[in-house]
């Protein structure tokens, strides 16, 4: 059996911390800039173009002071959004969401529902309920169910 070979030149050509975040908020020019920015350098870079996005995007935001069920505004929403990493609490539950808006991407679990979260937060106002038509993904499963013992994902067909 041969060893892997790590030698060579390598580049990143994707980051995706958060999913769909590049996808929507970054302007079609500027997708692969994004893609190679370093998250420290994103949001100066990128917060503003996204702001501008979301609130051409989403009428929940139509006003500046108007909030997401984060308590955020645009401009904080997408502050934190610019920098495409994916935060882990340390001391508290990970999850994408679970209902309380203290543990909201707070991590990542295999079963989180991402896209409607994501849906939910850029639509759903301060409290889920404005424009629903554009608030769920209606996925609301895996084609398979996970694993209960590690790898956990679910072999493919």
């Amino acid at each position: 059996m041969m060893a892997p070979d790590f030698s060579g030149t390598y580049a990143q050509q994707d980051q995706m911390g958060r999913p769909a975040v590049n996808t929507v908020f970054t302007s079609a020019a500027s997708k692969d800039m994004f893609n190679v920015t370093i998250p420290s350098e994103q949001n100066a870079a990128f917060q503003s173009m996204f702001q501008a996005n979301l609130q051409a995007l989403s009428p929940a935001f139509a006003n500046d002071t108007d909030k997401n069920a984060l308590n955020l505004t645009a401009a904080e929403f997408t502050g934190f959004l610019s920098t495409d990493v994916l935060n882990v609490s340390l001391d508290g539950k990970t999850t994408f969401f679970d209902g309380v808006a203290e543990n909201t991407l707070s991590g990542r679990a295999l079963a989180d529902d991402v896209i409607t979260v994501e849906l939910l937060l850029i639509f759903g106002g301060e409290d889920f309920t404005e424009y629903p038509q554009f608030s769920n993904d209606n996925v609301d499963a895996n084609d398979k169910p996970f694993l209960a013992s590690f790898p956990y994902l679910a072999s493919p067909w």
